[in-house]
């Protein structure tokens, strides 16, 4: 990921990286300067060294002023194409696979992993000037003394050594703390969304918190400032090494060489705007290789979310719906309840225009999937999907999916319509609205809801106004009306289900509710990921009693 992003970027980074290093060029040139004023004799000498002193000085604040604001433009652009990047892939990856990756580990990535790598563009040219100043006043003492450079070699030898051991267990406990944190971000989820279970069990309550979010967070905090901590005792460990070999230099290294003065005072002016650097450069990696962590996780995550549908331009999502056919199809996936792989199908069923059909049995029997299998969530292991007699493959299933409007348990409501805004649109929606007796607490302005602050039964109906408004010639509903009083489950069984026949549209509904069985077509009835009976509607439309035993 650091390298794609690198790549884009390369032509603002070189630039930013130019003037970082003309930036830490100058400061190592300031201190020659600075050494040279002091030993200077001649007044000529020192107003020729003023006037190079101030242009180095001007010079290197404005490199670093440029490289800083070029660099914050790459964090920004960094950021914003990391999220890009995820969304994209989110987008385009498979629903199953969707799944399987989770939604805490996708929002751990677009917030503090993608921040974190952004930050490493931050923090880059404060490397780039610090290793500048480094390397540059080392490149000085070995100009000023050879044999006491080779001193100042095997101590920062040993200095790096130290680090680079410390470096290796720091790593691990990052990316422990990486790990843990897309758990954390699943208990904060959790946090909210079950607010109501926590409320009304202080039991529960009391251990979410303790034994699983405190200690969530704990781990979290404990690993990081661990690992943090490791890369603090290296850089302490160099920074004694510095003034250890600073104490070797002025009463040990220097008593017999040339030009005492001059190499002593150059020395001391060397370390003293040195050790600052070189600790601040220390203090650096660690975010870098944090940086690198949160990279690496980004890796993970989007190629687990591997592009799994083809983009090709279809015919399927263009012709008119004239029927729908599945020809032994089976998924498989793991039943959680069972503890074991769960199989559905094969399943043989057709739909045509115009029909209302119940799919109806017991709590887990597949209904749910099955319904994501025929809205084309689902990919199928085995058998085929026909859609107006044409085979349904990856390269044709999101146009596949465009026939369908669906409303599952787990629905969401986006606040747009993200239809193109028009005054017909909100009509409409206001219309259906009020149809749905929304209207004293919603309105559709500009194609957005005014609000979403809703009952969960009344967010269904405002998923139903959307659903209408897509207008799509095939409607899946699960359980829609679970959350409905019985005003409204009267409505949607017995006006809104025949209104929908009317139309032409093929219906769906997953529903427990047998008292309404008569409004179907056609029950289809579902156990143990079997389809083990389709019931057609009698003449008269009644259904026998013994058929609402879902």
């Amino acid at each position: 990921m650091l390298a794609h992003l690198i790549r884009q970027s390369r032509r603002l980074l070189a630039a930013a990286c130019i003037a970082s290093i003309v930036s830490g060029v100058c400061s190592v040139l300031l201190v020659a300067q600075i050494n040279t004023a002091l030993t200077a004799n001649d007044a000529t000498d020192r107003v020729q060294l003023a006037w190079q002193f101030a242009g180095v000085a001007l010079l290197a604040m404005l490199s670093r002023m440029l490289a800083s604001v070029l660099f914050e433009h790459l964090s920004q652009w960094a950021q914003a194409e990391l999220r890009r990047f995820i969304s994209m892939r989110v987008m385009k990856a498979g629903y199953r696979r969707m799944e399987e990756v989770g939604g805490p580990r996708v929002h751990s990535a677009l917030s503090e992993h993608s921040t974190n790598v952004a930050e490493f563009f931050v923090n880059l040219p404060a490397i780039l000037v610090n290793v500048i100043i480094v390397g540059g006043c080392l490149v000085y003492m070995a100009w000023l003394s050879w044999q006491v450079f080779l001193a100042a070699a095997v101590v920062i030898g040993l200095g790096s050594l130290g680090y680079h051991l410390a470096h290796l267990r720091a790593i691990q406990h990052i990316d422990l703390a990486a790990k843990e944190q897309d758990r954390l971000f699943d208990h904060f989820r959790s946090l909210v969304d079950g607010a109501k279970e926590l409320r009304m069990n202080a039991l529960k309550r009391r251990r979410f918190s303790q034994d699983v979010l405190q200690r969530s967070i704990e781990t979290v905090r404990h690993k990081r400032a661990f690992g943090m901590s490791l890369f603090l005792v290296s850089a302490a460990w160099g920074h004694f090494l510095i003034y250890a070999f600073i104490g070797m230099v002025l009463f040990m290294l220097v008593d017999d060489v040339p030009d005492r003065a001059k190499v002593m005072t150059g020395f001391a002016l060397i370390f003293v705007y040195m050790v600052l650097p070189l600790e601040n450069l220390l203090l650096s990696l660690p975010r870098a290789n944090l940086a690198k962590a949160s990279a690496q996780r980004i890796d993970d995550i989007t190629r687990e979310l591997k592009h799994e549908e083809g983009d090709a331009p279809s015919t399927l999502a263009r012709e008119p719906f004239k029927g729908l056919r599945l020809e032994g199809v089976t998924h498989r996936y793991f039943h959680e309840s069972a503890d074991e792989l769960f199989i559905l199908g094969p399943v043989n069923l057709d739909f045509a225009p115009g029909q209302i059909h119940f799919l109806v049995g017991g709590n887990g029997s597949g209904k749910t999937s099955l319904a994501k299998l025929l809205v084309g969530l689902y990919r199928p292991e085995e058998g085929a999907i026909r859609l107006n007699g044409q085979v349904v493959n990856d390269d044709g299933r999101d146009a596949y999916r465009q026939n369908f409007s669906a409303i599952f348990s787990d629905f969401h409501l986006f606040e747009q319509l993200l239809d193109a805004p028009s005054a017909e649109l909100d009509a409409r929606g206001n219309a259906l609205l009020a149809k749905l007796h929304l209207q004293h607490k919603v309105q559709v302005r500009q194609g957005a809801f005014t609000t979403r602050a809703l009952s969960q039964g009344q967010r269904k109906r405002l998923a139903l106004v959307v659903a209408y408004l897509e207008d799509r010639p095939f409607l899946v509903f699960d359980e829609w009306a679970a959350d409905q009083d019985p005003v409204f489950k009267d409505v949607f069984y017995r006006e809104l289900l025949p209104e929908l026949k009317a139309m032409g549209k093929t219906v769906l509904v997953i529903s427990h509710d047998d008292r309404y069985f008569d409004v179907a077509d056609r029950l289809i009835r579902m156990e143990s990921g079997q389809v083990i009976g389709v019931e057609h509607a009698p003449a008269d439309t009644s259904w026998p009693l013994a058929a609402g035993a879902a």
